[in-house]
């Protein structure tokens, strides 16, 4: 499990060029890590691949966890952009399984890549990795927005919470080779349609 360096508030990129800077080493860690896994990247490799000098990627990045953290909420912030809408007359739980069934294959493409990014996302302190809250904010979004409920009560957001952890699980399984691509999709989608029947839009019963 990589370790988080002292605890210290990240810098953060302001200006076009530093944006630029950011992103830069966001992908540069994203093609290593899809290449190498989590644990023989190193940051000052990251830091030449990006052209960027390691002190600058160290002042973003202050460890390995909040540099894959914020490649997973980066390609989540992506993802976001692209949501299909859903397919007329789609039940809402099924709608959200076709969102995350769509994540995980994308997410399972590069498998070394989506094992480090789960693995610095699941041991992130969100006190300490803030791209860890902007994960969870996102993904709550997205649920919300498929599933059609514009103002949560407290039992929907724990619901997506509860959907989240599965799926999080459910994905280290398949990249584990503990369950097959399509066990794993079937999972996921009967994870939705058990974990989402409470929410507040449900129709009757």
């Amino acid at each position: 499990m990589p370790r988080i360096a002292e605890v210290r508030a990240p810098a953060e990129p302001n200006s076009p060029e530093q944006r630029a800077r950011h992103l830069r080493i966001l992908r540069a860690a994203a093609r290593m890590g899809a290449e190498k896994g989590l644990e023989r990247v190193q940051m000052h490799e990251v830091a030449k691949e990006a052209g960027v000098a390691i002190a600058t990627l160290y002042r973003y990045f202050p460890s390995k966890t909040h540099l894959f953290t914020a490649v997973m909420a980066e390609q989540i912030d992506r993802f976001d952009e692209s949501v299909p809408q859903p397919k007329p007359g789609t039940a809402p739980e099924d709608a959200v399984a076709d969102v995350l069934v769509l994540a995980s294959r994308q997410l399972l493409r590069r498998p070394a890549l989506a094992t480090a990014m789960l693995q610095s996302a699941n041991s992130a302190n969100a006190a300490a990795v803030a791209d860890a809250g902007r994960i969870d904010m996102t993904f709550r979004q997205i649920v919300l927005r498929t599933l059609g409920i514009q103002e949560p009560t407290v039992m929907d957001v724990t619901l997506i919470r509860l959907l989240m952890q599965c799926w999080y699980g459910v994905l280290q399984s398949s990249l584990n080779g503990r369950a097959s691509v399509p066990d794993t999709e079937s999972d996921i989608r009967i994870a939705c349609r058990l974990l989402l029947a409470p929410r507040s839009n449900a129709a009757s019963r």
